[in-house]
């Protein structure tokens, strides 16, 4: 079995204005403060469990080089770009098309770019045994992420409490989307959901035939020269067909429609690191004050998240329940409680 990780790099990352922008978004942040970029700590995870030749970024073409500063020793053939934002069904069956053409029966994961992992060696556990799976079966596998909390952001996976052979995994009988909080309390109760964290495992023939079962169209405007894969004359292919392909997530165009995906409950310390609201409780205990950055001073604050990429001296006092972002060319001062509103008010500022 040859393995082979893709990396979903392509993503804007727009809840993390003002530090995440068009031009260097969210996976290229060391939104941490630890001296590592987020798809620069997915690499170096990918690395242990595949070569580096073995690993895929597929990212938008205006970030390529953004992805050859951060991954130096990646191949840069191995830069997948797409030429439009279509969503992660197009990206994925392109992937699955470019390691068709070097390795037909390969097994390939596909997991996000700026996602936090603190249980590594329990994460690379469960995604070998994914890879296993997957290449053993005819097998659509997902990592389903232990819920701590009724949270409302993320999809729910419903599955079946008894195992398929010996090993920890489930059939998977449904995939929910982001609940309202009620809901979401019922779904932690009853113990039969998962956070679904977008991390996937699945052979080369088993993708390609869900998307010919699932998605046709996509299969269709990808594989009118499908010879072209893994040659000279495959960016410019991709260049002129990939904006016709269909605007979908793999979410709604294979795994809600699939009838063969499994899920391996994972306790991996995962964060996904969607909001400032997450990053606050990834580095948090409770209502603590959280600065990211030199020379921020807080006085009397609480439930705060303060970022500053600069050496401006910032002191706050006596505030209570919000993010606050200085970059060089924006500030955000905003309630926590209304973080949800930042993506629009960004979308406006852009018009």
């Amino acid at each position: 079995m040859n393995k082979y990780i893709a990396i979903m790099a392509g993503g804007v990352g727009s809840r993390f204005w003002p530090s995440s922008t068009n031009e260097r978004p969210k996976q290229f942040l060391d939104i941490l403060g630890v001296g590592k970029s987020l798809i620069r700590m997915t690499f170096e995870r990918a690395l242990r469990l595949v070569p580096a030749h073995h690993v895929f970024i597929v990212t938008n073409k205006i970030y390529k080089a953004l992805v050859m500063e951060h991954l130096p020793e990646l191949p840069q053939e191995n830069i997948l770009c797409e030429p439009s934002m279509n969503n992660t069904a197009p990206c994925i069956a392109y992937t699955a098309l470019r390691i068709n053409a070097l390795d037909p029966n390969a097994v390939f994961a596909v997991l996000p770019s700026d996602h936090v992992i603190l249980k590594e060696d329990e994460y690379v556990r469960k995604l070998d045994q994914a890879f296993d799976f997957a290449a053993s079966e005819d097998a659509i596998v997902t990592l389903g992420i232990q819920p701590s909390r009724p949270d409302t952001g993320y999809g729910y996976i419903n599955y079946q409490k008894e195992t398929v052979g010996s090993e920890q995994i489930h059939k998977v009988i449904s995939f929910k989307e982001k609940p309202d909080l009620p809901t979401a309390e019922t779904y932690l109760e009853s113990g039969d959901y998962l956070w679904n964290a977008g991390m996937f495992v699945w052979s080369v023939p088993t993708i390609l035939q869900s998307y010919k079962i699932n998605a046709p169209q996509i299969l269709d405007v990808l594989t009118q020269q499908n010879a072209l894969y893994g040659t000279l004359d495959e960016q410019a292919y991709i260049d002129a067909v990939y904006p016709d392909t269909q605007k979908i997530s793999v979410d709604y165009a294979i795994l809600e429609r699939a009838g063969n995906v499994y899920t391996i409950p994972a306790d991996i310390g995962w964060s996904d690191l969607g909001t400032w609201n997450s990053l606050h409780a990834y580095m948090s205990d409770g209502n603590d004050a959280v600065s990211v950055g030199q020379n921020i001073h807080l006085i009397d604050a609480a439930d705060i998240i303060v970022v500053s990429n600069n050496h401006k001296q910032i002191v706050i006092k006596g505030l209570k329940d919000y993010i606050v972002v200085d970059e060089e060319n924006a500030l955000l001062i905003y309630p926590k409680s209304d973080e949800q509103e930042i993506k629009g008010v960004v979308q406006k500022l852009m018009l």
